[in-house]
Formats: structure tokens, C-alpha cells, sequence
């Protein structure tokens, strides 16, 4: 479980995030939903350590993560895909998910071997550099990199940025079947509000960086004023 307790964060004279108080229960899809500059990514750095919050905790379970280093933060079971699929393009599918296997418990073949089983087309690529890889592709070895370090708490930022419908339908299909079958908690921040909530337990909306709700997901998709005001999404 990961929970976050009156974070607020500064960048210079712009306060990002304000007093955000929210609980990630464990094995579950919490959906961090909002417009653009609502401090939806801030969130996920202040969690996995890349930025320290002005005030306000984060903790993983009974653990205090904040001021912690971020490799330490890692090491305690938390992975952070950040927006913008960044693998190192020169580098083939396999030694890009080798660099995230050196911290995990698992053995490299095993962990490999269940990468390649939950995204069958890295191992068909396996050999191939990432460079050549489609978005869709480059965004499965992104979480594939991160995954391959057996983390229980999964920050996603974005994953459909950029991509096609039926990718990102693919993309949260997987997801959804990697909590159900392993007990992930995932963190997803998202723009594309209808496809976060659709596989999401709950869900946490910004605005400003405030939490302006904090409700079950589907108390959120019915609510007009959210999905008017602050998700952008046209009520069908």
C-alpha cells in the first residue's frame, strides 16, 4: 500500500502540489487523473524520490520513503515508468531489460523468460535494437524494464501518450491482467481519462495540484461535474 499524507511541492515561486493526501491500496489500479499542469507527474516524482516534497510523507506499507534516495526507493519494491517510453534507443530489447534485471531477486533467465510471457512481441524482438521498435513496442519494454525488478508498487506516467486506440487497449488490458494475477498496485497518471478508468479501482483527480476528488472510479465517470470541468471528457 501506498499512501501519500499532506504533500505539498514548490518549483521556485509555482507551487505544484498542495497538501495531496490519497491511499494506493495494494493489488489495485488507482487512476491520477487531470489537465495538463495539474501536478499529475510531480506526484509520481515526489513517490519514487526524484523530487522532495516541501512537506508531507509518502510511505510504502509501514515505511517512510521520503528522503530516501531514489535507488533506494527501488529497492523497496517501487518501479517508475516515467512519461515519454525512455529506453535507450542503441540498445536491443534484452540488454535494455538486463539493465533493470541487476536489482532484481529473481534470476535473470526467470525474469526474462516472464517478461517475454507477459509481452510475447519483446521476445520475438529480443535481438532487435530499440530504435526499431513501434511506440507501442517501446512503451512494453519500458514496463518490461521496470517490471523485471519485481517491484509490488508501479508508478505509470502516461502510458498512452501518442499511442493508437487499439494499442492502448492493449497496453491497459495488461495492466489490469498483471494486478489481478500478481498483486501489483499500480499508481497510472493518465490524460486519456476514459481508458484509466475503465480498468481503475479508483480514482484521484488534480486540479492545480489539489485533489479535487477521491472516490471509486466509477463514482468518478458518472460524475458530470469532474468529467465536464476536469477531465475534458463529453458526457455519451
Amino acid at each position: 500500500m501506498i499512501r501519500a499524507n499532506g504533500l505539498s511541492v514548490s518549483y521556485g515561486a509555482v507551487q505544484a502540489l498542495r497538501d495531496v493526501t490519497f491511499t494506493a491500496e495494494t493489488g489495485t489500479i488507482t487512476a491520477v487523473l487531470g489537465a495538463n499542469g495539474a501536478g499529475k507527474t510531480t506526484l509520481l516524482r515526489t513517490i519514487s524520490g526524484l523530487v522532495t516534497p516541501r512537506s508531507g510523507t509518502v510511505s510504502l506499507d509501514e515505511t517512510t520513503l521520503t528522503g530516501e534516495r531514489p535507488e533506494d526507493i527501488v529497492r523497496r519494491g517501487v518501479g517508475h515508468v516515467p512519461e515519454g517510453r525512455g529506453v535507450i534507443a542503441e540498445f536491443t530489447v534484452e540488454e535494455n531489460l538486463r539493465l533493470g534485471a541487476m536489482i532484481s531477486p529473481m534470476s535473470l533467465r526467470d525474469g526474462l523468460n516472464q517478461q517475454y510471457e507477459w509481452f510475447p512481441v519483446l521476445g520475438e524482438r529480443r535481438k532487435q535494437a530499440a530504435a526499431t521498435l513501434s511506440g507501442g513496442e517501446r512503451q512494453m519494454l519500458a514496463m518490461a524494464r521496470a517490471l523485471i525488478a519485481q517491484p509490488t508498487v508501479l508508478l505509470l506516467d502516461e502510458p498512452s501518450l501518442g499511442l493508437a486506440p487499439l494499442v492502448t487497449a492493449q497496453l491497459m488490458h495488461t495492466v489490469s491482467e498483471l494486478c489481478t494475477t500478481t498483486g501489483l498496485t499500480v499508481i497510472l497518471v493518465e490524460q486519456n481519462a476514459k481508458s484509466a478508468l475503465r480498468i481503475a479501482s479508483r480514482a484521484v483527480v488534480l486540479y492545480l495540484g489539489r485533489v479535487v476528488a477521491d472516490d471509486t472510479a466509477a463514482v468518478v465517470a458518472q460524475d458530470d461535474q469532474l468529467r465536464q470541468y476536469y477531465l475534458g471528457m463529453v458526457k455519451q
